[in-house]
Formats: C-alpha cells, sequence, structure tokens
C-alpha cells in the first residue's frame, strides 16, 4: 500500500489527456471528481446519445458506470494496470436531455480483485441507473 499523499490533480490530467482520443472522448465525458474513495464523471446528454425512443441509449449508460467504476478503481490503485471483468446494470428511470451526473466508488478490495459500484443521476439528484463491477488487475 502507498505511504505517501497521492497527487490527484496531477492524476486527472494524466488521465483526460490519455483518453481523449479514446471512445471515452467520443462520449463526451468530464471528469468532475477524483480522489481515493469516490469518481464523478458528468456528460451532457446530446442527440447521438439517445436511443430511437428519444432517451439516454443503454449503451451509454453501461459505458458511463463502466468507466466511473474503473477510474475509482484506478484511484484506489494508481499504479496497476486494471481491466473490467464483469458488470451488472439496472435502468431505473429514462433521461432525455440535460447533465448526468454519474459516481463510483470501491466497495471491495482482494489482492487481485475489486468491486466498485456506481449510479447515474439527473441533475435534480434523479436516480436513472445503477450498478456494479468486478475489476482484474493485470501484470
Amino acid at each position: 500500500m502507498q505511504t505517501e499523499p497521492f497527487d490527484y490533480s496531477e492524476y486527472i490530467k494524466k488521465l483526460e489527456a490519455a483518453a481523449k482520443d479514446t471512445f471515452w472522448g467520443l462520449l463526451g465525458c468530464a471528469l468532475e471528481e477524483v480522489n481515493e474513495k469516490k469518481v464523478v464523471v458528468s456528460l451532457r446528454i446530446a442527440n447521438h446519445h439517445l436511443n430511437l425512443l428519444g432517451i439516454l441509449h443503454g449503451g451509454v449508460h453501461a459505458s458511463l458506470l463502466d468507466n466511473t467504476m474503473g477510474i475509482a478503481v484506478m484511484a484506489s490503485r494508481p499504479h496497476d494496470k486494471i481491466v473490467t471483468t464483469h458488470l451488472a446494470l439496472h435502468y431505473v428511470s429514462p433521461l432525455r436531455e440535460g447533465k448526468v451526473y454519474v459516481s463510483g466508488e470501491v466497495v471491495h478490495q482482494s489482492r487481485r480483485m475489486i468491486t466498485a459500484q456506481g449510479e447515474i443521476k439527473d441533475e435534480k439528484g434523479k436516480l436513472s441507473s445503477f450498478g456494479t463491477g468486478s475489476f482484474q488487475l493485470i501484470d
């Protein structure tokens, strides 16, 4: 385990730079908060995020939760490489417009596996979806 304080502001800059030209950047995600306990990501819903019913596409929900929980896991183990091994989601209420906030936090860690939970809420704090993920450290 790490003994000296970790500079999360520098970590955020590196994550944002690395993610800019990836699927994360294509979605339009923004890191709002990163620390050893919690991660918050935001996304302003645009037309290309919607499905044919005019609501936020389930795949966008999944990507947001996977990414946010993954960042929470990476923030808890900033010197390790992490991959998702399992993702479970529950869709509670639809989103059509506005900005969403996705929070993620680690709930359990072992030597090589980490479990996280996350949720997506609208600007008023209404829950839209939530999930859990399992993540494995790789060499």
